[in-house]
């Protein structure tokens, strides 16, 4: 008898791998970014036209997600016609290096903004010494700007202070901080730990899809090990996540506790890929203060 896919979610959050470039060197990166990686094969004449059709294919919210997304060239470009589709966007940085000019993005009513905190370890974890001031002071900056903000932490040893790092987020004012995480077996992890569908979290699908920077489409960013469902440079996303590529792949996810459940306090953590939007009540963002500001207005 042929398997059947899990009753799920519709797709209606979209990570965005725009680029494999970051400035940061981290050993346990998912996606196996760096200084050297690539942009991808995806224009950004691409990234426009899936954005353009995004919300016909049920989409809400795109995540900028990489590598670092704002070492895409066009990042801003791209962040502004997602904002002009009415789509909510978040962007997952490091905050390594934020302009005023981006600080004015990130300050529009559409855009939440998340990023990974790892301790005063975090210049080792990194590979680049300074990042750690500049990341804390950026998440500070963000705070007193009232700029919605989710900040995952991992715990790459048992020396990391990462509980420390959990209560220094709180008392800065964070109060979305997902269940502290552990190194995941994708991309530069699983040559510690090995790769296999034990190191998803489970929701892969549900709710959420990612395009990667050369176009092709995977449950999320964590599963890109699993393979892809088609490639939106040649297959509308609203087909390809109709299409059997797409229900065979969401059958090679164990789903726990039920296939739409999330609960980090009953399976050991092991819901919340801290890369990921899903930090325990998975797909839900921060919530934005609400006020109206004109595209015309950031500074594009």
């Amino acid at each position: 008898m042929t398997p059947h896919a899990p009753e799920l979610a519709p797709v209606h959050f979209l990570e965005l791998e725009i680029t494999g470039r970051c400035q940061l060197r981290c050993g346990h990166c998912y996606a196996d970014s760096g200084p050297t990686g690539s942009h991808g094969t995806m224009t950004t004449g691409d990234w426009e036209d899936l954005l353009a059709c995004a919300p016909a294919a049920g989409i809400a919210t795109v995540q900028f997600i990489g590598g670092e997304p704002t070492r895409h060239p066009d990042f801003e470009r791209l962040l502004t016609h997602a904002l002009a589709q009415a789509l909510k966007v978040q962007v997952f940085s490091n905050l390594y290096r934020v302009t005023d000019r981006l600080w004015d993005l990130l300050d529009h009513p559409g855009v939440t903004l998340a990023t990974s905190y790892y301790s005063d370890e975090h210049d080792h974890i990194t590979g680049r010494r300074g990042s750690h001031a500049r990341t804390l002071a950026n998440i500070r900056q963000a705070v007193q700007r009232d700029i919605p903000l989710k900040v995952a932490i991992v715990r790459l040893s048992d020396s990391q202070r990462a509980e420390q790092a959990y209560a220094q987020m709180q008392a800065l004012g964070i109060h979305r901080l997902g269940p502290i995480d552990r190194m995941r077996g994708v991309g530069r992890g699983a040559a510690v730990i090995g790769t296999g569908v034990q190191e998803l979290c489970g929701q892969c699908g549900n709710g959420r899809a990612a395009v990667a920077s050369d176009g092709e489409v995977w449950m999320c960013v964590m599963s890109r090990f699993l393979g892809s469902a088609g490639n939106v440079r040649t297959t509308p996303l609203a087909e390809i996540l109709t299409g059997r590529a797409w229900q065979d792949l969401l059958i090679r996810v164990p789903r726990r506790n039920g296939a739409t459940a999330c609960n980090p306090n009953s399976d050991g953590n092991d819901c919340a890929p801290a890369e990921t939007v899903c930090e325990g009540d998975a797909l839900i963002l921060p919530t934005r203060r609400e006020r109206s500001i004109p595209l015309a207005g950031i500074g594009l």
